[in-house]
């Protein structure tokens, strides 16, 4: 850093030594905007890393998810097999003990839906495809056996009206044939025939409620009953007294015996029914359910595993979010903070001495001239600036002891002109200076606070993670939309920093090396008036540009550079007095094939003809007890004409505006100083070209 001439900045030179030193020195060799993309990049980074983490711990999550999906599918398949089985294992008992069309029709609707839910979905399913088999089979078998059930049920029907029915009605008829032939009540054959009719009697309502309900008292009471019945008929033959008795009690002996066998056959077929139900289908129908509950296990055990899976996933994902924004965070704010210091330091640095020099401190050196990056342009841009403001001021100090002495003394005069001519120009880059450093000064402290806003909320996203509660996806989604919001700003505001001092390093360069080069008009001119709109923001002045790409000239970037400044200074001081609002115009367009025609024109308050008349004499201002020296558009009108080798035309109309247009070639004929002098010292002033119309 460059020394301090007084002892009060001795504070402030050691604090420049220090931001100076180590890592911040290293970070300002590398240029203003590598810093800010830097930012930008490591933000990016983090936003990246963090997205491919929740991305990839997304697809392990996802996954997880579907098997437990899945899995609760495949449980309500098997919740509907096991109640549409038990449902029909129902409706089969109800239509053995009470059959009826309307209930096989429902066993039937009931034993397709059964057999649809196996073949096209549980078949189907991805967790039940490959555990189906037993399961089918069961449940086959389950099926299969209403179907010898129902076989069974018909031979048991046939049986008992055949075997059973068909017996019992001819002993009812023979019963009634037997008691007609009895002439009298009292007769012998009378009482047995009584009690064998009794007999007869409890035999019908015992076979019919054994087979209604297989109660095992009914099947011994009609054996009893039989038995009875049985033991009867041998003394009705004894006692019976006419042929038609014996013959009926014959044919009733042969009958209880085919009922006797009847319900014996009855017996055994229902004791095979029994035996069916309970092995086809009560058995049956129990293995589906222990199959399917067998499944229900492992589909537990395969969704506990999946949500193991699910819980380890987030746990992991939660601990690797938390150390990379854990270690991005510290990268990001050491990084912004150095950052933040190689600028926001060296241009408060150059704030206080454009504000000691704005003061009239001419004597203290402006700091940090050395470095090499843009602010350091600026601080030797500054230093040439305030140089030739310490050498205005000799000149002004020597004008007026010349003039004091004597006006004879012309060519201290002339020497003292050429002074204020270089002062003039530099002390509008002066102001610009100051409001770039203004203007810079703003998004460079936006970031500062857009960065310390990101600390605190990397500090309560790391209390997150280290909380008791599972971090949830929205708060993920949360930290990294807070992450990208505060990136695109640091972004948007350093971007912004580095085009103003991009802008007002080229516009610096080309004033303090009044060197020739071939530039694009469209490409400086942005750049000139990029420099010059902190000035708007003092007056309600609107600025318009129509510059075509394309118009390249090969002359000097600098003197361009202080006329566009020199007229944009003189509108704004002059056309617009007392905070006018209104508007300024810049455009150009080739003239024909060497040169090009630039308009400047504003809708100011306009000049009155004498006025214009005397618009480019040197020292002419209507402004000299406000500060005018009256040089500004005296050195416009000599830079256009005898360095760029141009011609100059001012319109105006008093209330109406003002117009200057600008005709130089496209590649400059001239390259001397803005004013010359004959042989004897006498100043030559160029001739002008004026219209008033």
């Amino acid at each position: 850093m460059d020394p301090v001439t007084q002892q009060p900045e001795q504070g402030s030179a050691r604090r420049t030594t220090l931001s100076g030193s180590g890592l911040v020195r290293l970070v300002r060799a590398v240029p203003i905007r590598w810093r800010i993309m830097s930012i930008a990049a490591l933000n990016s980074a983090v936003v990246l890393v963090l997205a491919g983490l929740i991305w990839s711990g997304s697809q392990v999550l996802g996954s997880a998810w579907e098997d437990v999906r899945q899995v609760r599918e495949s449980d309500k398949i098997l919740a509907l097999l096991e109640s549409e089985t038990g449902r029909l294992q129902n409706l089969i008992h109800r239509y053995i003990n009470q059959p009826s069309p309307e209930l096989f029709a429902e066993i039937l609707l009931l034993r397709e839906a059964v057999l649809g839910t196996l073949t096209s979905r549980a078949s189907t399913d991805p967790m039940l495809s490959g555990s189906v088999d037993e399961l089918e089979r069961v449940t086959e078998r389950f099926l299969n056996g209403f179907g010898d059930l129902r076989a069974l049920q018909a031979t048991i029907t046939k049986t008992y009206q055949e075997q059973v029915l068909a017996p019992a009605k001819d002993m009812a008829g023979l019963y009634s044939i037997i008691e007609g032939a009895t002439g009298r009540r009292e007769a012998a054959i009378w009482p047995p025939l009584g009690r064998s009719r009794e007999a007869f009697t409890a035999l019908l309502v015992a076979a019919n409620s054994y087979y209604l309900s297989l109660s095992t008292a009914s099947a011994e009471q009609a054996r009893a009953n039989t038995e009875t019945i049985e033991r009867t008929i041998p003394v009705m033959i004894e006692f019976a007294d006419n042929d038609l008795q014996r013959m009926a009690l014959e044919r009733l002996k042969s009958r209880t015996q085919a009922l006797r066998e009847g319900l014996g056959q009855l017996s055994t077929q229902l004791v095979s029914r029994t035996d069916l139900l309970r092995n086809s289908i009560d058995a049956s129908q129990a293995a589906t359910i222990g199959a399917i509950d067998g499944l229900s296990v492992k589909m537990r055990q395969r969704e506990q595993k999946a949500q193991e899976t699910f819980a380890r996933t987030l746990r992991a994902i939660s601990r690797q979010v938390m150390w990379i924004a854990v270690i991005f965070l510290g990268i990001i704010v050491i990084a912004g903070i150095v950052i933040a210091l190689s600028i926001r330091r060296p241009l408060q640095q150059l704030m206080r001495s454009m504000q000691a020099i704005t003061s009239g401190d001419y004597d203290r050196r402006v700091a940090g001239t050395s470095a090499r990056d843009e602010v350091g342009a600026m601080a030797r841009a500054v230093e040439v600036f305030r140089e030739n403001a310490i050498d205005k001021r000799r000149a002004e100090d020597d004008l007026r002891a010349s003039k004091e002495k004597a006006e004879g003394a012309l060519l201290e005069l002339n020497a003292a002109q050429r002074n204020l001519i270089d002062a003039e120009r530099l002390a509008a880059l002066g102001g610009l200076v100051a409001g770039v450093a203004h203007e810079v000064n703003n998004p460079i402290g936006i970031s500062l606070t857009v960065a310390s806003s990101f600390v605190r909320k990397a500090g309560q996203f790391e209390a997150e993670l280290n909380s008791a509660t599972p971090l949830r996806r929205s708060q993920l989604d949360d930290f990294v939309r807070t992450s990208k919001d505060a990136a695109q700003q640091l972004m948007a505001n350093l971007q912004r920093a580095a085009e103003l001092i991009q802008s007002f390093k080229q516009v610096a360069v080309d004033r303090s090396h009044a060197e020739r080069r071939q530039f694009n008009l469209a490409e400086a001119t942005n750049q000139i008036v990029a420099s010059l709109r902190p000035v708007l923001k003092r007056a309600p002045i609107t600025l318009s540009l129509d510059v075509p790409e394309g118009l390249v000239i090969d002359g000097y970037p600098g003197s361009y550079g202080q006329i566009l400044t020199n007229l944009f200074l003189n509108a704004v001081n002059h056309a617009f007095p007392a905070g006018r609002a209104g508007g300024i115009s810049i455009s150009a367009r080739p003239r024909g094939a060497d040169d090009i025609e630039i308009t400047f024109a504003d809708t100011g308050i306009g000049m009155t003809p004498e006025v214009q008349r005397q618009a480019f004499d040197p020292f002419f201002t209507t402004r000299r007890n406000e500060g005018g020296t009256g040089l500004g558009l005296h050195i416009v009108y000599n830079l256009v004409t005898q360095q760029l080798g141009g011609r100059m035309m001012l319109e105006s109309r008093l209330g109406q505006g003002t117009i200057f247009r600008i005709i130089m070639p496209r590649a400059a004929t001239g390259g001397a100083a803005p004013a010359e002098t004959d042989s004897d010292g006498t100043p030559q002033w160029p001739t002008r070209t004026m219209s008033s119309n």
